[in-house]
């Protein structure tokens, strides 16, 4: 019979409640993509102003993180992290009462700023409760929530407007997301707070009111490395955007598959991001003996050849596609949880200044504003350039990324754990 210390029961708790927590975000964000049609049949809403509820939405996810990052650092994840779940259940459980458009977009908007802190608040909570040693594992593991999040919340969405209507798509769901939010106040702690140490870890710095101390916006801007990893996931983001909302589409259009094949085809791409996040830090710290910065840039170079790979094996069916696809889902989206967990996480170890929420959600945010940028970048390339113009910038732009991943190697110096080698 399996025994486990006090500390590893611990871990695992806040690994499952942190995985949990935000993967309970997207049953409150993922509805509105389903629910569309059914906004614009009975609302007559435009194609325009149903962008506009995207952008009402993703617009201030991105951008708070950056601002709002050094909460978690100053109130600490816990209260921060419980608060922004109850924020956002709030925010969205009457969506489905009101018809004014811009009712409905004032709702997303402030769903999308509480959600904006899920991300940092999770990172440092996750991250509090192990050393760096095991932290691309456990991150790379982690990251796995994003996706099955996402595939949760499409799924229940879809259920609840088959047995319900779309009004209640937001509803249930948003009740979930207090319930979780509930549960990680009463039981999301630090190791500090139950008297547990971690080997190799110091205890958080604490200003003399008690209070932790955090790092203002302005301050992030000076720490080294930051601007390059915040560059990196900007480009790599708009790469897998460009994938997640476009693919379908080219594969229906330029490969002349039926509408349910590129659909289900078009999901080897999140499968295979799915396995690389499980793998990625795995991989990382048997082949690159856990030096994130060397291993995260060999994959996504990987990652522009496996775009190139797939452009060149386009025409050649169903199993080439599948197999571009998944390589491509792995290289693009593996790193992620490591580039806006992991590494940051580490870098908000050194010199003691408690920055871990503050630079995760700076790179995260700034990263996300390349989820709001590629609609209308891609749609004007595809309409002038056609679908093979899509990937030649696709590709450029995972070059660019490659660069700029490459360049954070090359400038890093007194780092702590496994960014130094």
């Amino acid at each position: 019979m399996l025994s486990f210390s006090r500390l590893q029961r611990r871990q695992v708790a806040t690994f499952v409640l942190t995985w949990v927590a935000y993967a309970s975000t997207y049953l409150v964000r993922k509805p509105l993509g389903v629910i569309k049609t059914d906004l614009a049949s009975e609302l007559s809403l435009t194609k325009t102003q149903l962008g506009w509820l995207d952008t009402s939405m993703l617009l201030p996810y991105a951008t708070m993180q950056m601002i709002l990052g050094p909460l978690a650092d100053k109130f600490g994840a816990r209260s921060t992290l419980a608060w922004c779940l109850f924020l956002s259940a709030a925010s969205v459980v009457g969506f489905g009462t009101w018809i004014d458009v811009f009712l409905l977009m004032i709702m997303l908007f402030f769903n999308g700023v509480a959600q904006a802190q899920t991300w940092p608040c999770c990172v440092k909570a996750l991250g509090s409760w192990y050393p760096d040693r095991q932290r691309n594992a456990i991150f790379g593991i982690w990251g796995t929530c994003t996706f099955a999040g996402g595939i949760m919340g499409t799924g229940l969405a879809v259920h609840i407007q088959r047995m319900y209507g779309w009004r209640s798509v937001f509803f249930y769901p948003a009740l979930v997301v207090a319930a979780v939010g509930a549960l990680v106040y009463i039981f999301l702690h630090t190791p500090w707070e139950v008297g547990l140490d971690i080997p190799g870890k110091d205890p958080e710095p604490v200003s003399k009111a008690g209070n932790t101390t955090s790092l203002k916006f302005w301050q992030l801007l000076g720490i080294k490395m930051l601007p390059e990893l915040a560059a990196t996931v900007f480009f790599v983001k708009i790469v897998r955007y460009c994938l997640l909302m476009w693919l379908p589409m080219y594969l229906f259009q330029e490969l002349h598959y039926s509408k349910a094949q590129a659909g289900l085809l078009s999901t080897s791409f999140e499968i295979g991001g799915v396995l690389g996040s499980a793998t990625l830090g795995v991989f990382i710290d048997k082949l690159f003996h856990g030096d994130s910065l060397q291993g995260v840039s060999t994959v996504i170079m990987f990652s522009t050849l496996s775009l190139i790979l797939f452009l060149l094996t386009a025409s050649w069916g169903i199993p080439f596609n599948v197999m571009c696809m998944l390589l491509t889902g792995m290289f693009n989206c593996g790193p992620d949880a490591i580039l806006t967990g992991s590494l940051p996480t580490q870098l908000g170890d050194k010199d003691g200044r408690n920055a871990h929420a503050a630079i995760s959600g700076f790179i995260n945010g700034f990263g996300s504003v390349g989820t709001v940028l590629q609609g209308p970048i891609i749609g004007a390339i595809a309409e002038w350039y056609g679908w093979e113009g899509t990937f030649y910038f696709m590709i450029v732009v995972s070059l660019i990324a490659t660069f700029c991943i490459c360049r954070a190697v090359s400038t890093r110096q007194d780092l702590p754990g496994a960014l130094v080698r």
